[in-house]
């Protein structure tokens, strides 16, 4: 099938999650039992509340929101990068079970992800690192058919494989993790591909809760640039991007 293109889905999230991570605050203070204190926060604003505890620095009322995502369409060194964040669970399409043969795929080689700057140098360098994915290819085939041809013949082949062959996973994070994985993957100095990939997720997460994702978004957005001589120095132009700027 050749190149791919980064897709998410927001497949579920935790009901009301600012109205959940109200309660979490409130059970902090409050001497009446679960059921009351859930009926009590009908009445109440519970954005405003999760304003101020948070903007206290109490952000572990928010943990109890969690969000799961589908995502294809990225690269198997995307997946390196993504996995680092340990609050997280991960379920991935696996190089043991599924196969990367030409015969899965009807333009004779398997899915894969080209950078932007290689596109970007034209028609040629598109071309040869086409050419470079179909040897890769062969090299794979090759190494199944000496295998054995069988589903287990997969677990070695998959060794001549590249960064660059697209995979497609589950994945869930609480909503603290979240605000992490933004702060650190939207930054200008983040790799393009998770940039793109973290850009998207907080696109799908922000209206679910404006509250909780309000200052989403790489750390200058909510004081200087903590990247020192690395600074990208666009600092005024990524606030104008995200829209949020420091109190």
């Amino acid at each position: 099938m050749g190149e791919t293109k980064l897709k998410v889905l927001l497949l579920a999230h935790t009901p009301e999650p600012e109205k959940l991570a109200a309660l979490a605050g409130r059970r902090c203070y409050s001497r009446l039992d679960n059921e009351a204190l859930w009926q009590r926060e009908e009445d109440n604003n519970p954005a405003a509340f999760v304003a101020k505890v948070t903007g206290m620095g109490h952000v572990t009322i928010i943990e109890h929101a969690s969000f799961t995502f589908a995502v294809e369409g990225v690269s198997r060194s995307l997946l390196a990068q993504i996995t680092r964040h340990r609050l997280a669970s991960f379920s991935v399409q696996s190089q043991r079970y599924v196969g990367e043969t030409a015969t899965q795929n009807t333009g004779g080689v398997f899915d894969y992800v080209i950078p932007p700057r290689i596109a970007a140098l034209g028609e040629g360098a598109r071309a040869e690192f086409a050419r470079q994915m179909r040897q890769i290819q062969e090299w794979y085939d090759h190494w199944v058919q000496a295998l054995g041809g069988t589903r287990d013949a997969f677990e070695d082949a998959r060794f001549v494989l590249p960064n660059a062959a697209e995979t497609k996973f589950v994945f869930t994070m609480n909503a603290r993790e979240l605000l992490h994985f933004f702060t650190l993957r939207c930054c200008a100095r983040a790799q393009w591909e998770i940039r793109e990939l973290a850009n998207a997720i907080l696109r799908l997460v922000k209206p679910v809760a404006p509250t909780i994702f309000a200052k989403a978004g790489p750390a200058c957005l909510r004081g200087p640039c903590p990247e020192g001589d690395f600074s990208c120095g666009m600092i005024n132009e990524v606030r104008a991007r995200y829209g949020t700027h420091p109190e």
